[in-house]
């Protein structure tokens, strides 16, 4: 079956890839009889014990389908129509869900500048000074990105400093976390010290692109980010009857750390990807640290056309042809050598014409 169909390899996303086997195993593992709907199944139960391990007691894990849904349903019991939610300008939730935290939470969003993705607490005190002003949109959360858009990690420290930041405003504080086991591999710490060890309110784990299918997850910490959250999955059309489905991906991927391997293993092809290329290639020169799954190369001019048609990957700035390679969970140590070989390749052809 779907002999005739063409499976090339891509660096364009993470959301590219396939499947993970023992996440595929888990699904087929589930799909036997009947089982209660609506997370009301032992499946979600044993899921719950892995969430629990995982990220620390207090957790509730609430599924849903799309990051999109992860990022805006996270913020919808606490967030209203006439606050505001800090976060970078590159923030996913600010340049990529067409407009959906406006559309559903009614909120404003401030996006504010960054170099790397990041932000810091000392840039949000101008938004602060009218605390109070019926006249102006009154700032509730601060969601950062973990790791950033650009790949890079925020630090223990720096997550802390946040905390204690919005702890003293009185604000919501929301990880985006679509890649969240790269940062913890990188920072080689666990998924609760990145969670509920610096105090996040809520958090939106990341399923797809780190081997799941169609799975994604809200995970709330504190009552006021529970509270009638299951209302709002439902107006939001983001209840699955067959959870179990869900539910099965995300124990795999819990248990006995899958997603640690996971992450260890694209993150590292990324670090000696980075070293290769600054040893082999060094007219490809790297933008960013490399601390996660992501590389940000600028690839010289000539070679960008010939290089993308036999490893398709995103142009982020087309002036400086700024570009991002996607390592995904299904990358190999050969798919690097692939890619460097079709480097040297194509600087040859280049240098012929």
């Amino acid at each position: 079956m779907f002999e005739e169909l063409k499976f090339s390899l891509s660096l364009g996303s993470d959301n590219h890839s396939g499947v993970h086997p023992r996440v595929m195993e888990a699904l087929q593992a589930a799909n036997r009889g009947h089982a209660h709907a609506y997370g009301m199944d032992e499946l979600c139960q044993l899921a719950t014990v892995e969430f629990k391990r995982a990220f620390g007691p207090e957790v509730e894990a609430q599924y849903v389908f799309t990051g999109t849904a992860a990022n805006v349903l996270s913020m919808a019991t606490q967030v209203r129509s006439f606050e505001a939610v800090i976060c970078s300008e590159q923030a996913h939730l600010h340049l990529d869900e067409c407009g959906a935290p406006e559309k559903f939470l009614g909120t404003k969003l401030w996006p504010l500048p960054s170099r790397d993705g990041k932000i810091a607490p000392e840039q949000c005190e101008s938004l602060l000074q009218r605390m109070g002003d019926q006249h102006f949109s009154q700032p509730k959360c601060v969601s950062l990105t973990l790791p950033s858009e650009f790949g890079v990690c925020y630090s223990l420290d720096e997550l802390r400093e946040w905390r204690r930041f919005t702890k003293e405003r009185n604000l919501m504080l929301h990880l985006d976390g679509a890649r969240l086991a790269n940062a913890a591999a990188f920072l080689d710490v666990s998924l609760e010290d990145l969670t509920r060890g610096v105090g996040a309110d809520v958090v939106s784990l990341g399923g797809s692109k780190n081997g799941l299918m169609g799975a994604e997850a809200v995970l709330l910490f504190t009552p006021a980010a529970k509270q009638a959250f299951k209302f709002y999955r439902k107006q939001a059309m983001q209840l699955s009857s067959k959870t179990r489905f869900l539910a099965a991906q995300f124990y795999a991927y819990l248990k006995d750390d899958l997603w640690r391997q996971i992450a260890e293993h694209s993150t590292g092809l990324a670090r000696d990807l980075e070293e290769r290329l600054r040893v082999n290639h060094p007219d490809f020169k790297i933008a960013l640290p490399v601390q996660s799954n992501a590389l940000f190369v600028h690839v010289p001019k000539t070679l960008l056309k010939d290089l993308r048609e036999r490893f398709f990957f995103y142009i982020w700035d087309s002036d400086t042809q700024l570009c991002r390679w996607m390592i995904s969970w299904d990358w190999t140590a050969e798919h690097n050598q692939k890619l460097l070989t079709a480097i040297t390749e194509v600087k040859t052809c280049s240098t012929l014409k």
